[in-house]
Parts: C-alpha cells; structure tokens; sequence
C-alpha cells in the first residue's frame, strides 16, 4: 500500500524534518517515486518472488539505520509472512527511536514480549482494533477503559502508547499520561493514522522525547483536522487535507 507510505513521509516532511526516506520494494521502487513527493527519497529493499520484502532487507537496513534519527514501521508494510518477520527484526534491534503502526503492529501480535528486548525507545500507535490484537481483550472492554489499558500496557513492556480515538490518550512507561482533545470524526478517514505516524517520527528525529513527540504529534494532527474540517468539511476530508494544513495548525 504505497499511498500509506506516501503520506507518512510527506507529513513528516511537513513536520519539519530535514529529510525522508521511504523504503519500498525494489520492484516497486518506480511506481512509488511516481507516487509520493519529489521531496522525498526512496530506498529500494530486496524482496520476494512475491513482489514483498524480503527478510534478506533486514541487512540492509541494518547497515544504513545509523544514517538516520527515527525510524517509522508500518504504514503500507504488508502482512506477508516474510515481511512480518523483517518487522519484528528491525523493533528488536534497530537502535533508533521508532515509531511502530499499521502492519508493524499486526507483527508484533503474539509477540509483544520482543518490545521488552528493543534496543531503543519505542512508540507504538494503535486504534482498539489493533490494541485488542496485542492485549487479547475485546475491543468493547478497551474502549471502556482506555486510559488503564494503554497505561498498563506501556508500564508491562517499557514503551510510550498512543491509543488512537475520540479524546486519544498517550501514556509513558513512567506513567505520565496526555488526552487530547483536538480532531474531529472527518479524521476517521483512511491514511489519517499514517499521517499522525510520519508527524510523531519527525518529532522524535528532531530530538523531542517519545513522550512528548507523541502528545505534540496528536496535538497537532487534531488541529490540522479541524482546520481541515472548516475548509472541507468533515464527510469530505481525506488524509491529504490534514498534511495540507499542518503548516497553518504549526503557525497558531
């Protein structure tokens, strides 16, 4: 899903990182250039028979991750046996600040324990749906307690969650904790999440502690929705419209 990692970098670019690089499939390389902004970089990874990433990119990305100050897993990946376990690969040992959404947290379900092993901070960003996959426990009983299943979740496996929804939450290992109260219901609209996850990255690769990249990204993603909402309208928006007023949400 190229249109996902598209978004993700072009909203990081927006956030203020000085450059992007989106990883792809060689075989996709041309197709994604095509597709996202002439702003950002594109690195063509080994893949399958199949046309997906191969575990083999686990070496290549192993060899470039320190040219870089974040890192985001996820949005567009794919959930190939191959590629899920690439994902799991990079959480555990890539040094860099991550972000982990979208497909990266589909790997990580019954394998939450790996976090526990990473060898640096780690953010992950899921709606109920994906937060009742890695807990195991309905999505009803989530969104009943939003607050002390993403805190519990932080404090068991050492990481800042971001549970997406009305009035997001974020909450560190520590126990400090953020609800937003920015967005608006336009924003339930496909790719939205990957723009939240490019802004978050950018955060974190300009220097902001996971905590604070997450609480400013929702933030700031809410407030480029609602202005987005005002121009558009909420049944209309699409993700893009976020990314197109980030820069007037950063100016107020």
């Amino acid at each position: 899903m190229l249109g996902a990692a598209a978004l993700s970098s072009l909203a990081a670019m927006r956030s203020g990182a000085g450059m992007v690089t989106a990883a792809v499939p060689r075989g996709l390389n041309l197709t994604l250039q095509k597709k996202i902004a002439n702003v950002v970089m594109t690195m063509p990874l080994d893949q399958s028979r199949d046309g997906v990433f191969s575990l083999k990119a686990y070496g290549q990305i192993k060899k470039i991750w320190d040219r870089f100050d974040a890192i985001a897993i996820g949005p567009g990946l794919g959930r190939e046996a191959t590629t899920q376990q690439l994902a799991r690969q990079v959480i555990i040992h890539c040094p860099k600040p991550s972000v982990i959404d979208a497909d990266a947290l589909f790997a990580l379900s019954g394998h939450t324990d790996i976090l526990l092993k990473a060898a640096g901070p780690r953010l992950l960003t899921p709606h109920s749906g994906e937060m009742s996959r890695l807990t195991g426990k309905p999505v009803a009983k989530i969104e009943a307690a939003r607050m002390k299943t993403a805190r519990d979740f932080a404090q068991k496996y050492n990481c800042v969650l971001l549970l997406k929804g009305h009035r997001t939450v974020v909450v560190s290992p520590q126990g400090k904790t953020y609800i937003n109260r920015t967005g608006n219901v336009g924003m339930a609209t496909a790719g939205s999440g990957d723009v939240l996850t490019g802004m978050i990255t950018s955060f974190l690769g300009q220097g902001m502690a996971p905590f604070d990249a997450a609480k400013y990204g929702a933030y700031y993603h809410g407030r480029a929705g609602d202005l987005a909402a005002r121009s558009h309208g909420k049944p209309g928006m699409i993700a893009s419209d976020i990314i197109d007023h980030l820069k007037e949400s950063y100016a107020r």
